[in-house]
């Protein structure tokens, strides 16, 4: 059980990522990585922490609920650990029929501090598309934490579009934070604040509900509100259906 603590965490998540740049990991390679849920926007590889061997099939699908943009977005992904602490997969992004990227992805964890409260990683996307022909690829640095037995936290910093030559549009921010609220026995409340900088894009708020359906299935789905680069607000919607093994 996790010790009660009287931190906020909107008011703490920050500072909490900030000082995960800076605190070694634990020694002790036995301790318990801290369970804190997965983003259902933003694109984890398994939580921190993975087994070696854990396994998992997922689908996420959005749309924009107004606008002229009234296309549905959904990609199947097959996540694997194949080692303790690291995970590769693979994704299909979909709009509507039409297969529009091929993405593989690389997740590795450093450890825990903060008595096992906290834990880090990193994460690399490679990601093709296929209409462009164009190969474009993003690093983000990831800290989770567990505020007490209800709140945790995870929150990601890094860079879209990388590229070496600094090129315009090119080397774009990427931060998402999100807080979740242990409601009951297999549900959690949370609340996911993703932004992406450039020309193409977004700020995007997203409430959501996770739900265990049975025994490794769960749902994730959320309402919410996003903001294109150079646009209005409109309210868009998601799903994610999940399938561990």
């Amino acid at each position: 059980m996790f010790r009660r603590t009287r931190r906020h965490p909107v008011r703490h998540g920050m500072a909490f990522l900030f000082a995960g740049l800076c605190m070694p990991a634990e020694a002790d390679a036995e301790t318990e990585y801290p369970q804190v849920p997965e983003p259902m926007i933003f694109d984890m590889m398994r939580p921190l922490g993975a087994k070696r061997g854990e396994m998992e099939a997922n689908t996420l699908a959005t749309t924009s609920l107004s606008g002229p943009d009234d296309k549905i977005e959904w990609a199947p992904e097959v996540e694997y650990a194949l080692a303790d602490g690291f995970a590769i997969e693979g994704e299909l992004p979909f709009e509507n029929g039409r297969l529009v990227e091929l993405k593989l992805g690389l997740q590795a964890a450093f450890g825990t501090f903060d008595g096992g409260r906290s834990a880090h990683g990193v994460q690399y996307l490679g990601i093709y598309d296929r209409q462009a022909r164009h190969y474009r690829n993003s690093f983000a640095y990831m800290l989770a934490h567990r505020y007490n037995h209800r709140w945790s936290s995870i929150s990601m910093v890094g860079m879209g579009d990388l590229s070496l030559s600094r090129k315009h549009g090119r080397n774009t921010a990427i931060v998402n934070h999100s807080v979740f609220y242990d409601s009951a026995d297999g549900q959690v409340l949370g609340l996911e604040i993703n932004y992406r900088g450039g020309a193409d894009g977004h700020v995007l708020v997203m409430p959501q509900i996770h739900q265990r359906l049975a025994h490794k299935v769960n749902v994730q789905a959320g309402l919410g509100a996003e903001r294109p680069h150079g646009d209005v607000i409109r309210p868009k919607a998601g799903i994610r259906l999940i399938r561990e093994f």
